[in-house]
């Protein structure tokens, strides 16, 4: 090759460089953070958003809110050992509920189970349903019986009570979830110390960080700080990153590393937090590149919230095993964040089976609680708002073969909120915390 055609043809190569470089820049520059106000709050009848806010979930979704049927409370198990039907004899004892033994929650979904439990639910008439399957009764097709049944008391298609989960991996830490929930007090704005993780997965792909500032902002309008953490992937050397006092960063290596242990300032501030919230992609073990390992031991973490797909995958699942996930990760066969984080003494758990949606979704769950409002009620209130957005109706929860494990509709109904359905995370926030 001539000397003059290799001199040009190493110009243009520059010269393109050039153009990503300034590209790169361009997208670091357009970095904004919006406030929580101005992002759509949508549902069935609202105007569908602009391309760039649904690619960086920058919406919130619509609660839908309904009445329960009535004032009691009633747990659901198929436990039969001892030391968990001792556990939930407590629970039942100290909120006077009725608990009901079935044989199989994993079968919920069965008719001869759905026509028995939905005729007792209409005579007790609970306000709060609180459903305790066995680890490995806790499955896609559980979930979605227990939306076929609790949508079903009345003529409506919304659920008809207030929810939530209580399931853990052992007895021993079965037992020590109910006594945190019984000895549990609504955390004071005063002591609510949130701390906020985002991966950052490219120099492009920043909404996860976007949503830290988000919350970042959120806090400081009731004037609380949030310390925030961004974990950068190898393909987001040159991403922006946030700014001001206790902003971490962990830069990663290689795609495949995830962080499993924090560096001393870090782990001491994220030991301390009530309240973690999570955005980002996950994978069974690993939520927002962090790894089940790199959860804190002896944290104070008592509430917490992951929009990360899998993080509350079950162990065994009524559907194909997925490959692949959103973010390029394989899927491996790994205890869920979910329930490694009750484990370690979380209270509350928010996350999703398979693929979450993220902020839209998770947000409102949040605002709810920060409210004054009880753990069921805000997750009544986001199944109610995916069932008035989608459409559901009677008949279409549960999936008994499914061939496409990207497009199936009821995916957005795996949205799991482990926690006792009566209790309140927080003492309502307002702007007086500020004093």
């Amino acid at each position: 090759m001539h000397l003059g055609d290799l001199r040009t043809r190493v110009m243009k190569v520059l010269a393109a460089l050039m153009i990503v470089i300034s590209c790169v820049h361009a997208v670091a520059r357009e970095f904004k953070i919006p406030e929580v106000g101005e992002l759509p709050r949508i549902d069935r009848s609202s105007p569908r958003p602009a391309r760039e806010l649904l690619r960086s979930s920058a919406y919130i979704l619509k609660f839908k809110e309904h009445a329960p049927i009535g004032n009691g409370y009633v747990i659901l198990t198929d436990h039969s050992e001892e030391d968990y039907l001792r556990s939930l004899e407590k629970l039942a004892k100290h909120r006077e509920a009725a608990l009901i033994k079935v044989g199989d929650l994993a079968g919920l979904h069965q008719p001869h189970t759905l026509h028995g439990l939905r005729n007792r639910l209409a005579r007790l008439r609970p306000k709060y349903v609180a459903i305790a399957p066995r680890p490995d009764s806790y499955r896609e097709n559980m979930l979605l019986g227990a939306w076929e049944l609790l949508t079903t008391l009345d003529d409506d298609p919304y659920l008809d009570v207030f929810p939530g989960i209580l399931v853990a991996p052992s007895s021993g830490s079965f037992k020590a979830l109910i006594d945190r929930t019984i000895r549990y007090r609504a955390i004071t704005a005063k002591d609510l110390r949130p701390f906020a993780i985002s991966q950052v997965a490219s120099n492009e792909e920043t909404r996860s960080l976007q949503k830290a500032g988000v919350l970042r902002k959120v806090f400081a309008s009731h004037g609380i700080k949030t310390p925030t953490l961004a974990v950068y992937t190898p393909k987001a050397s040159g991403a922006p990153e946030l700014k001001g006092e206790k902003s971490w960063k962990i830069r990663l290596t290689r795609k495949g590393d995830f962080v499993k242990e924090f560096p001393p300032g870090l782990s001491g501030v994220l030991r301390e937090a009530r309240v973690v919230i999570m955005h980002g992609h996950g994978i069974p073990g690993m939520s927002c590149s962090v790894d089940i390992d790199g959860i804190p031991v002896g944290s104070r973490n008592e509430v917490i919230l992951s929009g990360s797909c899998f993080s509350a995958v079950p162990t065994k699942s009524d559907f194909p095993r997925m490959i692949s996930a959103p973010g390029g990760y394989k899927v491996g066969q790994r205890p869920s964040f979910a329930t490694r984080y009750i484990e370690q003494g979380a209270t509350v758990f928010f996350g999703h089976m398979r693929l979450s949606s993220g902020f839209p979704h998770l947000y409102p769950v949040l605002e709810k609680w920060m409210s004054g409002a009880t753990v069921g009620e805000a997750y009544q209130q986001l199944i109610n708002g995916i069932i008035h957005m989608r459409g559901f109706q009677s008949g279409r929860y549960v999936v008994e073969q499914p061939a496409d494990q990207r497009r199936l509709p009821q995916n957005a109904l795996l949205y799991v909120v482990f926690g006792d359905p009566a209790l309140v995370p927080f003492e309502p926030l307002s702007k007086a915390a500020r004093k």
